[in-house]
């Protein structure tokens, strides 16, 4: 585990360079998050608050703990992601891991996670830190400003709850099942969130009229909650939300069409359809494009354990020039420009509007 390091300064309310942060999902992929949030960093950016799925659940309550974006490659970097693989001894083999779906509905605990996690939260966060989202809570600039409930953590966690068929965001969620901010802990919503369906046990949570609920990867039902920090249409936003999506295609999720020929891609097409539901509801593509970084990671998988120092390299490397490219423009994408994009989607008029 690396020393704890100096956390990176709080958001100043006078200052222009603050930035809400939505993280796709993506496995280990989440090396590549880092690597934009870096950058972002060195620009003079300072992340506020953040959202996330899966990966970027993972990787937002890092950075909400206060470990900075070159902190938070090698935190990443320095990981044994094999030991994340913690089935039974006889998950070793292809029968054995139907057995333990069959078993247990996952072939992986995430117990290995969960203290990997927590020993990372407990050595870079505050020395009087609780471990629940009480610690995260939200001091706007304007405390005059009204909030809606999502919108008074630092950090918010999806979740899907398959018992109820619903998306979960947490802590604001955390009423379903009797808890308050104050008594949910952070790595507990982000075991849920990363319960990649069949590869981990879903988290059993107990509703708070006390039944069962079975909770996977947010990804499954919203891998890129891009709206949720967004101000009521008409209102004009007083910094930027940034996200950063874990692929090149800008239209990646947005509705891209399946092509059914058989069972197998009829099947795939069901997943598609079920995986960012949520996110074609609420996203517009062109407004949701304008401030997204998109990262290309194809060439790699999202469950590559066994990741190699190149992989490593790859990723972080990817989420640097992907940031770089967003904030400084390309031969076919002009620079990133705040003002632009609030005239263009946020002023009174725009298609946002």
């Amino acid at each position: 585990m690396l020393p704890p390091q100096p956390s990176p300064p709080r958001p100043d309310p006078a200052d222009g360079r603050r930035v809400d942060l939505v993280l796709e999902g993506g496995g280990i992929k989440g090396i590549a998050l880092a690597g934009a949030i870096e950058v972002l960093e060195e620009r003079g950016y300072r992340v506020n608050r953040v959202a996330g799925s899966s990966a970027g659940s993972i990787v937002g309550a890092l950075v909400t703990a206060g470990v900075s974006g070159t902190q938070l490659a090698a935190i990443l970097r320095g990981t044994d992601y094999t030991r994340f693989q913690d089935g039974p001894f006889y998950t070793r083999f292809l029968l054995g891991k139907v057995l333990s779906i069959l078993l247990h509905n996952g072939i992986h605990r995430g117990e290995y996670f969960t203290t990997w996690l927590e020993e990372q939260l407990a050595a870079h966060g505050a020395t009087d830190r609780t471990g629940t989202f009480a610690d995260l809570e939200y001091e706007d600039p304007d405390p005059a400003r009204p909030l809606t409930t999502e919108q008074r953590s630092r950090l918010v966690v999806t979740a899907s709850d398959l018992s109820a068929g619903r998306l979960r965001l947490l802590p604001r969620d955390g009423d379903a099942f009797g808890l308050a901010p104050e008594q949910l802990r952070v790595v507990d919503a982000v075991r849920a969130s990363m319960s990649i369906p069949v590869v981990f046990r879903p988290a059993k949570w107990r509703t708070a009229g006390g039944r069962t609920a079975w909770l996977v990867d947010g990804g499954l039902l919203s891998n890129f909650p891009v709206s949720v920090f967004d101000l009521p249409a008409g209102q004009v936003p007083r910094w930027p939300t940034f996200g950063i999506k874990l692929s090149a295609k800008p239209d990646a999720n947005f509705g891209v069409a399946n092509e059914i020929t058989g069972p197998i891609s009829f099947a795939k097409a069901v997943l598609n359809t079920a995986t960012g539901f949520y996110d074609r509801m609420h996203i517009d593509a062109a407004h949701s494009v304008a401030r997204t970084i998109f990262i290309d990671t194809a060439a790699v998988r999202p469950t590559q354990f066994d990741l190699s120092g190149d992989d490593e390299e790859l990723l972080h490397l990817s989420g640097r020039e992907a940031a770089r490219k967003f904030l400084d423009g390309s031969e076919t994408t002009p620079a990133w420009d705040f003002e632009r994009y609030v005239a263009t989607y946020r002023s009174p008029g725009s298609p946002r509007s």
